[in-house]
């Protein structure tokens, strides 16, 4: 699972970094408590690389609103090729969606939430797998791709985000042909750290960037 995210990049430097025409609809470059259904920016592939605003929750073709059914933030890696609602998008629409990190929760003996943050070892971006889907009014939608933990994160969750480095971007977007399956594994143990933040994170609405820094802070 991977509820809540923390993006700290600028639009410029991703939109170069990527290789990718910016969109004009943008979302905020900085939030470091991006909740399911708001917007983020994402990479998609195809004849040119588009850098794009797209809503947190993929939303299947067969919903007629967007809460017409669950709120899909997350798909898994094992079943993606499987389940109706994501099965096209896995062939045919796949995405980059770069975050400075994400917050992920266990909880304590007492049963209180406890709220951590990941975020990758060298301080580059976090470039996670995505899918997307298009509606008929225009509208665009993703999702996570998560996949089992590795084993130091499973010490706080048993899943993680399928994260992508620079020379996987171009075959999990489609442009080198097939095979983006084996890129669907556990980041090796090294690649992100974690620590303590503090229960301000637990609500949707708090903001700042106090809530990625370490609990003793």
């Amino acid at each position: 699972m991977c509820g809540r995210l923390a993006v700290t990049l600028p639009h410029d430097a991703m939109a170069q970094m990527f290789a990718a025409q910016p969109a004009n609809n943008l979302p905020p470059d900085v939030n470091y408590n991006l909740c399911p259904t708001d917007q983020i920016a994402v990479v998609t592939g195809g004849d040119a690389r588009r850098y794009m605003s797209m809503r947190w929750g993929f939303v299947p073709h067969w919903y007629a609103t967007e809460n017409d059914g669950p709120l899909l933030i997350n798909a898994r890696a094992e079943t993606l090729a499987e389940k109706p609602a994501f099965r096209e998008a896995c062939r045919t629409r796949r995405c980059l969606i770069p975050v400075t990190g994400w917050y992920e929760w266990n909880k304590d003996e007492a049963g209180n939430r406890l709220p951590w943050y990941f975020w990758p070892t060298d301080k580059t971006p976090a470039v996670l797998a995505g899918i997307w889907q298009t509606r008929t009014d225009g509208s665009n939608s993703c999702a996570i791709v998560t996949t089992s933990a590795n084993a130091s994160l499973s010490e706080v969750h048993h899943r993680m985000p399928v994260t992508l480095l620079p020379d996987q971007w171009a075959l999990w977007l489609g442009e080198e042909g097939h095979g983006a399956a084996r890129l669907m594994q556990p980041a090796p143990d090294s690649r992100f750290q974690m620590h303590r933040v503090r229960p301000e994170v637990n609500s949707n609405k708090a903001s700042g960037a106090q809530l990625i820094l370490p609990l003793e802070q």
